[in-house]
């Protein structure tokens, strides 16, 4: 205890000295009021109390007065019963013995024994292993039985060998197995050598070269069938009159809508969409990407797991107008061309199928027997023959409607390729894939000139082109909307981040409002989130599905108009 007793004289030691005495220091009486009981009748005022100097008492116990630890002088002479009382208050009474025993840890005292670490792993993984280990209480330079603890006899049979020492050698022993018992096996000559009738021979006999023939015919026949053979492709027509009394057919614009859909206006200022106002539904399982009409919009494309293409009204009736069938398996993407005339439809069957939008009839098939993630036509007047397409197998393909050959590959990426968006005036586009990279490109030049990646970046299976053509919408694996500029330096803008909603895992479809004021996403949870562009807080969040909402679309022209699609089967309009 760092604590400064003041000295006092006894009696008898005041006799031996000299006369010159050493005058003790006066104490206040307010010093030890404390230690005084109350006297009958009277109350101490809280003044005196309060005006004592700091000392060490705590309380009185049955030993004597506590002393407070952290006081560095008393200016008194405590007993030893006081000085050495416990530090935490009077004993429990109700605590048991071995409550009150001094413990260090959980299960007792541990007592510190000078013992290495290794010895001590040594003697425990061999007591787990033998049932045995050395005494540490017993002088273990006498290796005898009374030396360990446990199987005492395994100990006397090993020798008190550790975990750690090495066995008998067993080189005798496979002497003995290759000089013995091993020749006893007939025609045996060693672990290396062949048996006496064993021959050299590769080469099959005839009837075994016959039988492997039909084996590999057999599976050269099937697999072809499985990887030549496409699905019939058949269209239903679901209105009444394709044409209507003046020889249109439903791809002509309509004009009684209340706005002019043949331009490319867009609305002054854009809302919040706060309502359901329609239902599509004609899809047995989840919708995969929706599409509208190039221009006006006034029709709406859907592509479902169902492997079916359907074509919906957006105004009107609302109808759906026709059903393409022809893939045998789920179709990933689709594309318009820059008419609307035709479009491109990509599934997991391996092939990409050029649709008639009028008549439903298929014009061409493509594939390279790889699955195509997604397809994208090339958006200038002069180049509508061409398209190109993201496959599995990490490269872009790009391909001749006309021809039906492959014209170009771009063969760069380390993953399969998830997005293809057209920037700077269709001159370039730009690439992501599962290698979680952006690649940009030169049309024609199967060489990217950019390239970004950085180590903090997730894979973006989803992007989008601003309305004004300035920015990169992506939506990023670690449930971020990432935006980069589609202008020359391809730089993220680290000021415009969307956060809030939960995408991880799937390829939430973003958008833009056609006056470029919101942000709209899906999400996994079956939400419609909508963000404000300069601000980038999240404005309002719709239940839209009861499954994944994978793509959300801001109708060109319209204020408020929202299309959702969700892996629910269901296509919505919300307004």
């Amino acid at each position: 205890m760092a604590a400064t007793l003041v000295s006092y004289w006894s009696d008898s030691d005041s006799d031996n000295e000299t006369k010159s005495h050493v005058i003790p220091e006066k104490v206040e009486p307010d010093a030890l009021a404390h230690l005084q009981p109350l006297k009958s009748g009277k109350t101490m005022s809280l003044a005196v109390l309060n005006s004592a100097p700091e000392v060490a008492v705590k309380e009185a116990v049955e030993t004597g007065v506590h002393l407070d630890p952290s006081l560095k002088e008393v200016t008194y002479n405590p007993t030893y019963e006081t000085m050495f009382a416990p530090e935490l208050g009077p004993v429990n009474p109700y605590k048991s013995q071995q409550m009150a025993a001094p413990r260090n840890m959980l299960s007792g005292y541990a007592e510190p024994a000078h013992v290495n670490n290794f010895m001590f792993e040594q003697q425990r993984r061999t007591f787990s292993t033998f049932g045995y280990a050395l005494d540490p209480s017993v002088d273990t330079s006498q290796n005898s039985s009374n030396s360990y603890i446990g199987a005492v006899d395994e100990a006397e049979k090993k020798k008190g060998l550790t975990v750690f020492e090495v066995g008998p050698k067993k080189t005798d022993k496979r002497k003995k197995v290759q000089g013995g018992e091993a020749n006893d096996i007939d025609n045996y000559l060693g672990p290396w050598a062949k048996y006496v009738d064993e021959k050299d021979g590769a080469k099959p006999s005839e009837e075994e070269q016959k039988e492997l023939d039909e084996i590999t015919a057999k599976r050269q026949k099937k697999g072809r069938n499985e990887e030549e053979a496409p699905a019939e492709e058949k269209t239903i027509l679901h209105v009444k009159d394709a044409y209507d009394y003046q020889g249109r057919s439903y791809l002509h614009v309509p004009q009684d809508v209340g706005i002019n859909l043949r331009t490319a206006d867009i609305p002054d200022k854009c809302y919040l969409p706060k309502k359901q106002i329609h239902v599509w539904s004609g899809h047995t399982k989840g919708v995969s990407a929706i599409r509208l009409f190039p221009v006006s919009g006034h029709l709406l494309l859907s592509c479902s797991m169902d492997c079916k293409v359907k074509l919906w009204e957006v105004y009107n009736e609302r109808r759906c107008i026709r059903t393409f069938i022809g893939h045998s398996k789920a179709v990933r993407d689709i594309c318009f061309n820059n008419t609307g005339s035709q479009y491109m439809s990509a599934a997991y069957d391996r092939y990409l199928k050029l649709w008639d939008t009028e008549t439903g009839q298929c014009i061409s098939r493509f594939t390279n027997r790889k699955v195509p993630y997604c397809v994208k036509f090339n958006p200038d007047e002069d180049k509508q023959n061409l398209f190109v397409a993201g496959m599995s197998d990490k490269k872009i393909v790009q391909w001749d409607a006309r021809t039906g050959e492959v014209v170009q590959e771009y063969d760069r990426h380390l993953g399969a390729v998830n997005t293809i968006t057209f920037v700077d005036e269709n001159r370039r586009f730009v690439s992501t894939s599962d290698d979680k990279s952006l690649r940009v490109w030169e049309w024609d030049i199967p060489v990217d000139f950019k390239y970004i990646a950085e180590p903090s970046m997730h894979s973006m299976p989803a992007v989008t082109l601003s309305p004004n053509g300035k920015w990169l919408a992506c939506q990023s694996m670690d449930n971020q909307i990432l935006i980069f500029g589609a202008q020359n330096r391809f730089r993220l803008n680290k000021k415009k981040i969307f956060k809030g909603h939960m995408v991880a895992g799937y390829a939430c479809q973003v958008d833009f409002s056609p006056d470029m004021s919101y942000v709209v996403s899906g999400d996994a949870d079956g939400k419609l989130n909508i963000w404000d562009w300069k601000t980038t807080k999240l404005y309002h969040r719709i239940k839209a599905h009861d499954k994944v909402c994978i793509s959300a679309l801001w109708h060109p022209h319209e204020t408020s108009k929202v299309i959702t699609c969700g892996w629910d089967g269901q296509i919505k309009l919300w307004d």
